[in-house]
C-alpha cells in the first residue's frame, strides 16, 4: 500500500526560489566580465539544484512491504522494520527528529535502533496510514489524535 506525503507547495515554492535567487545574486556583477556560456550553465546549475529540491519534496511517499516501511523522496530511501517502529504521535514541532516531510503537521514515528530515535512524516491521509501501521505493528503504542 502506498501513501503520498501532504505537500506545502508554499513552502517548496520559497525554497526553489531562494536556491535559484540567492545562487544568482553573488553572479550579478559578473555579468558583463563572464563569457555568456559560462553564465549560462551557472543559471542551469541553480536550476538544476531548485529542480531537485522540488522533486523531492514533491515525490514523497510511504510504502508498505510486508517486512518494513519504506519512505521514498527523489533518490532517497529509508527502510525501517515495523518491528523497530515503538510509537506514532502527532506533532507540529519543526525541530521533530529526522525529518523527511515538507509541512509542519504531521506523524512523529519513534523508532529502535536508527541514528535517529524520531522520524517525522506527514501522509496525506492519516487516519487510513495510521490503521495500515497498526496492523503491521500490534505492539506500537499510539497517542492520541485529537
Amino acid at each position: 500500500m502506498v501513501f503520498r506525503t501532504k505537500v506545502n507547495m508554499f513552502l517548496l515554492t520559497g525554497i526553489f526560489l531562494v536556491v535559484v535567487i540567492m545562487g544568482s545574486i553573488p553572479l550579478l556583477p559578473l555579468y558583463k566580465q563572464l563569457p555568456f556560456a559560462i553564465l549560462l550553465l551557472i543559471a542551469v546549475l541553480f536550476l538544476v539544484a531548485g529542480g531537485f529540491v522540488w522533486w523531492y519534496g514533491t515525490s514523497i511517499q510511504y510504502v508498505f512491504y510486508k517486512e518494513y516501511l519504506c519512505i521514498k523522496g527523489g533518490p532517497f530511501k529509508r527502510r525501517i522494520p515495523y518491528q523497530n517502529i515503538t510509537k506514532v504521535s502527532p506533532t507540529t514541532d519543526e525541530f521533530t527528529g529526522y525529518k523527511i516531510s515538507p509541512t509542519d503537521q504531521g506523524l512523529e514515528l519513534c523508532v529502535e535502533s536508527t541514528s535517529f530515535s524520531s522520524i517525522k512524516i506527514s501522509p496525506d491521509n492519516k487516519t487510513e496510514f495510521i490503521a495500515e501501521l497498526r496492523k503491521r505493528c500490534p505492539n506500537m503504542q499510539i497517542q492520541s489524535f485529537e
